[in-house]
């Protein structure tokens, strides 16, 4: 199904996804069916080059970090070689096969390789390989699909069905607590500290901005992403999802994504911490490099979504967690 992600425009609380895992009866490489049905490794890697851009522009964003040029080139070179579809997929497929059973995969393989399936899974890699102008457009409304009342209303059960602006949220905010934790590790500080900081910044009603700022862009996405269903098959796809196999394999996916970004984002945080600590080390005789930055702010542009119109990852215009400073590294604890 769908899920062009981009993020970081970044797909209930994610919280329930895990809420099947005791009764898993599935394996990697049958979950693997599924991932290949619903092209999940196309939708990623295509969102995957605009990473580095995006995570540079949540470190530069805070006008109070006084970042270098030297410090966000570090940011960008691991941001490079951390999101990675090699770094994604380990975990990814292990969190989708821990939330599927034999019955899901069955009914979501007859879904995803009906007509109705293919179609929108072809739809979902058009979406996800489109360039960043053109997904900006769509979801600010400057490129629209033609719709109706009732199309409307489809768009806004499927942004319902696939927890797409919830999902987009959870994914965000890992990310951010991620680079906070992978940072701390990566400079040497303590990860704790770093996570209780991120779990401030990321209280109910920071959750409840973010989702304001990206709900109706992820519904325009969807809807311009299926413009070519009808409302008949737009019908047709809510019922999938909203039936007891639509509902688990959308969690399921939902966890994939969440483990695979967490497992990137942490990545790319110890490589920047590692890189911060050799900066501060190498110029320890010499004046400070940069004050600490007390957030991540998020990037100005939009990011792209991946496929069912299942939770598109999107970066919001908000202040995410924050990092550790990077300046001399305190003992970890």
């Amino acid at each position: 199904m769908s899920w062009s992600a981009r993020l970081l425009l970044l797909l209930t609380s994610c919280c329930a996804v895990h809420s099947h895992a005791a009764q898993t009866t599935v394996d990697i490489d049958t979950a693997a069916e599924v991932y290949q049905a619903a092209a999940v490794r196309e939708q990623v890697r295509a969102s995957l080059g605009s990473m580095p851009k995006k995570i540079r522009q949540m470190f530069a964003a805070d006008p109070s970090a006084a970042l270098s040029d030297t410090h966000l080139d570090a940011v960008s070179a691991a941001a490079k070689h951390a999101f990675q579809i090699t770094v994604f997929e380990p975990p990814a497929l292990s969190a989708f096969a821990g939330n599927l059973d034999a019955a899901t995969v069955k009914k979501s393989l007859a879904f995803l390789n009906s007509d109705l399936g293919r179609r929108m899974v072809a739809a979902d890699v058009a979406l996800a390989e489109s360039d960043e102008t053109k997904i900006d457009s769509i979801m600010s409304g400057k490129l629209a699909a033609a719709s109706t009342p009732e199309r409307d209303a489809l768009t806004r059960q499927l942004e319902l069905d696939t927890q797409s602006t919830d999902s987009a949220v959870e994914i965000f905010l890992k990310i951010g607590k991620a680079l906070a934790i992978g940072t701390a590790i990566g400079s040497g500080m303590d990860p704790k500290t770093a996570s209780q900081r991120a779990d401030r910044a990321a209280d109910p009603s920071a959750r409840q901005d973010i989702a304001n700022d990206l709900r109706e862009p992820l519904r325009r996405y969807i809807a311009y992403g299926y413009r070519d269903l009808s409302d008949d098959d737009l019908t047709r796809l809510s019922a999938f999802l909203e039936s007891a196999a639509g509902k688990r394999f959308v969690n399921a996916y939902n966890a994939a994504m969440e483990a695979g970004y967490d497992a990137m984002s942490r990545r790319c945080g110890e490589q920047i911490g590692e890189s911060w600590r050799e900066l501060a080390q190498a110029r320890a005789n010499g004046p400070p490099v940069l004050a600490a930055p007390p957030g991540i702010a998020a990037p100005q542009e939009n990011g792209a979504p991946h496929g069912i119109a299942l939770p598109p990852v999107q970066t919001p215009p908000t202040q995410p967690p924050g990092v550790p400073p990077p300046g001399d590294p305190a003992p970890a604890h």
